[in-house]
C-alpha cells in the first residue's frame, strides 16, 4: 500500500487553512502547520486536527520531513522558507505571488530546477469550469481564429479596509500580484502560453488606510473597518502599491495566424455598473464569460445570436467540492500536484517557471514608462 504524501503548511490564515483542506481532499496527510504567533497556530491546528503546530519553519522541516510544503503567506515572506524547503528536498506549492521581485522569483525557479523538485504556482482561476469549457470551444474552432481578448473587472474594495500586507509592495501586495496573475493565467490557458509583448500602467488610488490590530484572516478584514474613520486616535499606513491597472498584451496562439491582442482593465476601488467579464473575439464568433474571475455563465455568439452554453457533464464531474471558487481552484491544482508527485500522469500545470515569468512582467508594468509625450503635437 502506498504511503500517503506528507504535507507541511506555512501560514494560518484563510489561505493556510484552505491549502490544508485542499491537500486532504487530494488524499495527502497534513502533518504540521507553522505560523508566526504561537497562540494562533495552536488554535488553527486544533481546529483542523493537525498534529504539529510550530513557529519555527526549519525546525518543522527537520522534524516532520514532509514530501510537499505549502506556502500560504503573503509574497514578501516566501523566498527564505521556499529556499529552505527546496534544500530539504521538498516539492513546493506556493500561492501567488511567488515572490516580490522578478529577480527573487527567478532564483526560486532556478533552485527548484537544480534540485529537481516539483513546484506548483497557484494562479489557479484557470480551473474555473467555464474557463475550461471556453478553452475547449476555442480549440474546437467554434469562434474561428481568436483575434482579441477583453478582461474587464472592478473589485469595488472599501477604501478603509485595515492596513496590511496587501497595501505594501515589499509584502507582495497590489492588484497586479493579486488579480492580474489570475487574469493572465485564465487568458493564456485559453489562447496559448507564448507571450510576445506587453505594456501597461498602474495607479495607487488609495493613498492610506487605517491601522487596526487583530486582523488575522484576509477574508474577514472588512469586519475590522473602523466605525468612525474621522477618529483622531486612528493611526494610518501609507499604501505603496497599485489598486488599478491597464495592461495590453500580444499572445502567440497556435490557433491563429496573427498574434492575439489582449486588454486587461482593472479598477480595484471602482464600483461595478455591469458585471465583470472576459470576452474572446474570433474570426467567426465570440465567447463571453460573465462574472468575477469568469465565474459564469458562458455565452457563445454565432449566427448573429448570443446563446448560453451549459457546462459539459465531464467538466462538472471534475469540479472539486469546496465553499468558494478560490478553494475549489486550489483543490483542482493541488490534486494535479499530488498525483504528479505520486508518479501519475497529469495534464500540464503552472509551476515556478510561470511564477517567475509573471513576477518579471509585473516589475516591467510597474515601471509605468510606456507613455509617449504627444502634448506638443
Amino acid at each position: 500500500m502506498r504511503k500517503p504524501i506528507k504535507v507541511l503548511i506555512q501560514g494560518t490564515g484563510f489561505a493556510g487553512q484552505g491549502h490544508a483542506e485542499a491537500f486532504r481532499y487530494a488524499g495527502a496527510e497534513v502533518v504540521g502547520i507553522v505560523g508566526r504567533t504561537e497562540s494562533v497556530v495552536k488554535e488553527v491546528a486544533a481546529q483542523l486536527a493537525i498534529p504539529y503546530a510550530g513557529t519555527h519553519w526549519e525546525e518543522a522541516l527537520q522534524t516532520l520531513k514532509p514530501d510537499i510544503v505549502s506556502i500560504a503567506t503573503p509574497g514578501g515572506a516566501h523566498e527564505i522558507p521556499i529556499i529552505q524547503a527546496i534544500q530539504h528536498g521538498c516539492h513546493v506549492f506556493s500561492d501567488k505571488p511567488l515572490s516580490t521581485t522578478g529577480e527573487s522569483a527567478q532564483r526560486l525557479y532556478e533552485l527548484a530546477e537544480q534540485k529537481q523538485v516539483k513546484t506548483a504556482f497557484a494562479a489557479s482561476f484557470r480551473y474555473m469550469p467555464d474557463v475550461i469549457h471556453a478553452k475547449r470551444l476555442i480549440e474546437a474552432g467554434e469562434i474561428g481564429e481568436p483575434q482579441e481578448v477583453e478582461c474587464i473587472s472592478h473589485f469595488n474594495l472599501e477604501k478603509h479596509i485595515p492596513y496590511g500586507w496587501s497595501h505594501r509592495k515589499e509584502d507582495g501586495g497590489g492588484r497586479l500580484n493579486n488579480n492580474f496573475t489570475h487574469k493572465l493565467s485564465i487568458v493564456t490557458s485559453m489562447i496559448g502560453e507564448h507571450l510576445l509583448s506587453m505594456m501597461g500602467e498602474v495607479r495607487d488610488d488609495l493613498g492610506k488606510a487605517p491601522i487596526v490590530e487583530g486582523v488575522h484572516n484576509f477574508k474577514k478584514r472588512r469586519d475590522f473597518i473602523p466605525q468612525d474613520i474621522n477618529d483622531p486616535d486612528l493611526t494610518w499606513g501609507e499604501s505603496n502599491v497599485e489598486w488599478s491597472y491597464t495592461v495590453l498584451a500580444q499572445i502567440q496562439s497556435e490557433l491563429a495566424k496573427k498574434p492575439v491582442s489582449v486588454l486587461f482593465k482593472h479598477g480595484g476601488l471602482h464600483p461595478r455598473f455591469n458585471d465583470d467579464h472576459i470576452v474572446v473575439y474570433g474570426s467567426k464568433g465570440a465567447i463571453y464569460i460573465k462574472g468575477h474571475y469568469a465565474s459564469g455563465p458562458l455565452y457563445l455568439y454565432r449566427d448573429g445570436n448570443w446563446e448560453a452554453q451549459p457546462l459539459p457533464q465531464d467538466i462538472i464531474e471534475r469540479i472539486p467540492e469546496g465553499e468558494s471558487d478560490t478553494e475549489r481552484n486550489w483543490r483542482y491544482l493541488i490534486r494535479l500536484l499530488v498525483e504528479d508527485v505520486q508518479g501519475n500522469g497529469v495534464q500540464p500545470y503552472q509551476t515556478f517557471k510561470e511564477g517567475a515569468q509573471y513576477q518579471k512582467l509585473i516589475d516591467l508594468i510597474r515601471q509605468n514608462d510606456n507613455w509617449v509625450d504627444v502634448s506638443q503635437l
